[in-house]
């Protein structure tokens, strides 16, 4: 009977040129993956902006300011029987009055409301402030002089940049007396949302004008401070909140039981004149979620009597965020580019113990070995959505190291390399873990781990002639 030739193996350099090659057939699926992340945090937004839209978006507060028409005269050039013509005429405009003063107190009481698995953060906020307002004494240097103002026209204007959170009203008194509160005609900075009242005064001395409003929305509040000082004052019982826009809040006190942060803007900071022609447009700086488009053009609306509006450069504007204090798409996202690090030191274990210890791992075993690590980041998502980040990752980690320990137990054919590979792997998901929530110093503990694994593949290799070929997978007996 003829003897069976003896087979021969692949040298140690070609088995991993072939692991790499099925580690980037992976490659694939993770992306898919992570295409799948983004398709479902796009889903939440929508599920979020569905559960906003009958309650209310972020909201942008302004106001309030005082609008005066005036009557001034222009000269106006025509073509009269091909000749150039120039004539003065009498037009109609809008004088935008800033207050000396502001004082702005704001509570925010929040709540989740969820559709399915999907969750948004709204809230309810009450505003009471008080603003004080005097024309400059040098009012004529402005362009425009007392005789012309029309104060039987005069209005106060208060903006929220979404009106229909606007469901308990407002309230307007101008030294102590109460004014009849009409909607719309909000300040441009608020998308020209919000109410207003018709004014009876002079524009001799000061006018003090007490406010308040209730008011709906979601995530976001930002005010657009105007005028000489703007002081407001925010808290709220959410503890994780965010401080955005153009000025941070001075001392602001974040605890378990909610936060508490005061604002100061003085009118040097702000770069704006008391008095105006125009008005200040929707402010670009407030905050991770922006208002809704309501945007307002060069010239929109009329005052009473026709005078046009006028709409100059943005506004500035402050924000105070509620954010939920774990972003689990942001996290799972993060982790799904870890996924090729899970792959690679896998099958790097995979492969030692293939050429230094010599077991053999076959394609299609490496192939099911990376098609459980990829699983997990689907896991993890599927887990997050239901019960929280933490103990989905717990879950899914826990499903795919059992899982995989107990299969390279029967590749490795030996329980012993197999709890080596489930060690492996509660280090790998720890650390990722630890990765996750240390994202400050997730660089360099990542390299510095790589380094410490590529020391450690070095050494174990020192000794592997990786351009061996011929390899006998038993040997010949001598003659």
């Amino acid at each position: 009977m003829a003897e069976e030739p003896p087979r021969r193996e692949r040298s140690p350099g070609m088995k991993l040129l072939f692991v790499g090659l099925v580690s980037l057939v992976l490659i694939v699926p993770l992306l898919m993956t992570y295409a799948l992340v983004y398709d479902r945090q796009s889903q939440s937004e929508t599920a979020q902006s569905a559960i906003n839209a009958g309650w209310g978006g972020a909201q942008v507060l302004s106001g309030p300011v005082m609008v005066v028409p005036f009557r001034t005269t222009q000269t106006q050039n025509e073509i009269v029987d091909g000749k150039q013509v120039s004539r003065v005429v009498e037009v109609e405009k809008l004088l935008y009055v800033s207050p000396v003063s502001n004082r702005v107190s704001t509570r925010i009481d929040p709540e989740e409301r969820r559709k399915s698995i999907y969750r948004s953060v709204l809230f309810t906020a009450r505003t009471q402030g008080r603003a004080v307002f005097a024309l400059p004494a040098d009012l004529a240097r402005f362009g425009v002089t007392r005789e012309r103002l029309m104060w039987d026209r005069a209005e106060l204007r208060i903006g929220a940049s979404d009106a229909r959170g606007l469901t308990t009203g407002g309230r307007i008194a101008a030294n102590g007396k109460w004014l009849e509160v009409q909607p719309g005609k909000g300040p441009a900075a608020s998308g020209g949302q919000g109410f207003f009242a018709f004014l009876n005064w002079d524009g001799l001395g000061k006018l003090t004008v007490d406010y308040g409003f209730g008011l709906r929305g979601s995530r976001t509040i930002s005010l657009v401070p105007r005028g000489g000082s703007t002081f407001w004052e925010v808290s709220s019982s959410w503890p994780s909140p965010s401080f955005e826009g153009a000025f941070l809040p001075e001392k602001p006190q974040v605890s378990d039981k909610g936060f508490k942060a005061g604002y100061a803007v003085d009118k040097l900071a702000l770069g704006q004149p008391p008095v105006a022609m125009e008005d200040l447009g929707v402010p670009q700086d407030t905050g991770t979620y922006a208002i809704r488009e309501a945007t307002a053009p060069s010239a929109v609306g009329t005052a009473a009597g026709g005078a046009g509006e006028v709409v100059g450069g943005p506004a500035r504007a402050v924000s105070v965020s509620l954010i939920e204090t774990v972003d689990l798409y942001s996290k799972v996202d993060r982790s799904v580019k870890y996924g090729f690090l899970f792959i690679g030191f896998t099958f790097l274990a995979f492969l030692l113990f293939d050429v230094v210890g010599g077991a053999r791992v076959a394609a299609v075993e490496y192939l099911l070995t990376g098609a459980g690590l990829v699983l997990f980041f689907v896991l993890l998502l599927a887990f997050a959505e239901v019960i929280g980040f933490t103990a989905a990752y717990l879950a899914a980690s826990g499903a795919v190291i059992g899982l995989l320990t107990a299969y390279s137990a029967a590749v490795l054919r030996s329980w012993k390399r197999a709890r080596f590979i489930g060690a492996l792997l509660v280090g790998l998901y720890a650390l990722l873990f630890v990765l996750l929530n240390l994202e400050a110093w997730s660089l360099m503990i990542g390299s510095v781990l790589l380094f410490v694994a590529l020391a450690g593949v070095m050494y174990a290799t020192r000794n592997v002639d990786w351009a061996s070929v011929g390899r006998h997978a038993r040997t010949e007996p001598d003659a």
